[in-house]
């Protein structure tokens, strides 16, 4: 399969799974809309996915999927099949324990990822149980990576794209049917979610499974203490240990970002963590169908073209992931800042989510839709220096980007409040792509392609037609007094005049997508 056709089917099944996760979204918000309770759940989920992309998704994958690429590319499939058994040993214990203190500690957890909830002592009671419920989550979807890492070295991207798509599904019915069920129980319905969240879980692992042993690469544990010492001792598990040390940096600065913006977010007004919440789920919908659909294709096929000493093709394939991005990423920003009002009010303003909350939510989201293009050009720029086993000079920069995005943070909030939180991260977000592409270039490991200069005119142009459309199409109607189905109608037709524009416009250009498909 081509990587355009790769990538297509990964993006169209990450479409599926975002179009699942605004209607969760969607439900949640006109079920419970921003209050104390759904800011208990928002830090109580927030705290299994920082795990989960500080170890599973993030760390462990970045350092897994290169050795895992490199000793099938070197060694074959026997001793790579011998590599997945150790790693999954280890793994299983290692998240085993990990549940235990997560549900033991999860006071402490809520206290340092948003002490501000003590305002509301019943909230914060709230976020504890809920963590508790939610915390084996992490080691679900632990497992989970580790699966899509096998299967995406496979090349086999469907089953991993499409698993995410139960978790919302897992949600959707439990804030449905669980949230008035429990109600008639006398138990809070927003503990619903997180029965929901730890069923998604279970079921994003379960459909794994079976793709894995269909290619006989199910792992064997082998828990015995000689097993153990087995896993322990094997190179490659050594070697993911050693790359994981400073993957495991790299990832936790941004997910020490997100600690401290969401304290910060804790001790502002009520609902301002759900406003940023639900401003980010937006905002994941083009990071998630372009950004990580590009990092999913590429990262295992950067890996083996590093591993087999074919340079020309790893710069190419840089290249290719990078002109995806301004063409795909740019007219998303443009979106996100000129038409986030009906965004926000055709997807959110229904039921308990009032007009205050869309405003604000739109204001966030403003401020991600700054930062957006280097959001998802990270998710190619990065896998650039995995590839090579490079994992420290990420590192160095992300921490230096933490601190500048802190210092974002000291300038901004007092003045735009939630809002200056979002535009720190899209600041630093920018500031992290710009650097990791200079480090590219300056080693010459990246050296783009001849048509650049016309293609960015040509994509510069668009952008800057669309974005006036948008300022007008958002200005024409009162998207806040519309009802529910207008709402979504008028929606859907400026969506679609907004990409016939931007296309048609290209076109008109000379830019010849079929040609840039190919490339």
């Amino acid at each position: 399969m081509s990587l355009f056709k790769s990538a297509s089917l990964v993006s169209l099944l990450t479409l599926a799974s975002r179009i699942t996760g605004l209607a969760r979204e969607l439900l949640i918000a006109s079920s419970f809309g921003a209050s104390a309770l759904t800011d208990a759940f928002n830090v109580a989920f927030r705290i299994p996915n920082l795990l989960r992309r500080l170890f599973a998704e993030g760390a462990f994958s970045q350092a897994f999927v290169p050795v895992l690429a490199a000793s099938r590319a070197k060694d074959g499939d026997d001793a790579t099949r011998q590599l997945i058994d150790q790693v999954a040993t280890l793994l299983a214990v290692a998240l085993t324990l990990t549940c235990i203190l997560g549900v033991a500690a999860a006071p402490v957890l809520v206290w340092l990822m948003a002490s501000g909830l003590q305002q509301d002592p019943h909230g914060f009671d709230v976020a504890v149980v809920l963590t508790r419920w939610m915390f084996p989550y992490i080691g679900f979807m632990s497992g989970v990576a580790l699966a899509a890492g096998i299967l995406n070295t496979w090349k086999r991207f469907a089953v991993p794209a499409a698993t995410p798509v139960l978790l919302n599904l897992s949600m959707i019915a439990a804030a449905a049917w669980g949230a008035p069920w429990f109600g008639r129980l006398g138990i809070e319905p927003i503990f619903a979610l997180a029965a929901g969240v730890l069923g998604g879980g279970m079921l994003q692992l379960g459909v794994q499974l079976p793709a894995l042993k269909k290619l006989g690469l199910l792992p064997h544990l082998r828990l015995s203490l000689g097993g153990l010492r087995a896993a322990w001792a094997h190179p490659g598990t050594r070697r993911i240990l050693a790359l994981m040390a400073p993957a495991l940096l790299g990832v936790g600065v941004a997910q020490i970002s997100l600690l401290i913006n969401t304290q910060i977010a804790s001790h502002l007004q009520s609902g301002s963590v759900s406003w940023l919440t639900y401003a980010d789920r937006l905002m994941e919908f083009p990071t998630a169908m372009l950004g990580v659909a590009l990092g999913v294709v590429l990262l295992p096929q950067l890996s083996a073209a590093r591993a087999s000493g074919d340079d020309a093709r790893y710069s190419g394939l840089l290249d290719w992931g990078l002109r995806w991005v301004v063409l795909l990423a740019l007219p998303c920003a443009v979106a996100l800042l000129a038409f986030g009002q009906p965004l926000v009010a055709a997807l959110y303003h229904y039921g308990a989510f009032q007009a205050v909350d869309v405003q604000q939510t739109q204001l966030a989201l403003t401020g991600y839709g700054v930062g957006l293009l280097g959001l998802i050009a990270l998710k190619v720029l990065a896998p650039g220096f995995y590839a090579s086993q490079d994992i420290r000079t990420p590192v160095r920069i992300a921490v230096i980007v933490l601190v500048c995005t802190q210092l974002f943070n000291l300038l901004l909030v007092p003045f735009l409040a939630h809002a200056g939180l979002a535009l720190s991260i899209g600041l630093g977000a920018l500031l992290n792509a710009g650097w990791l592409l200079v480090g590219l270039r300056r080693r010459g490991a990246y050296q783009p392609l001849p048509g650049w200069r016309r293609f960015l005119l040509q994509v510069a142009a668009a952008s800057a037609l669309l974005a006036l459309y948008l300022v007008w199409a958002a200005g024409a109607l009162d998207w806040l007094a519309l009802g529910k189905a207008e709402r979504v109608l008028w929606l859907a037709l400026a969506v679609l005049g907004a990409a016939l524009l931007y296309f048609g416009v290209l076109l008109a250009t000379g830019l010849k997508l079929r040609q840039f498909v190919r490339r």
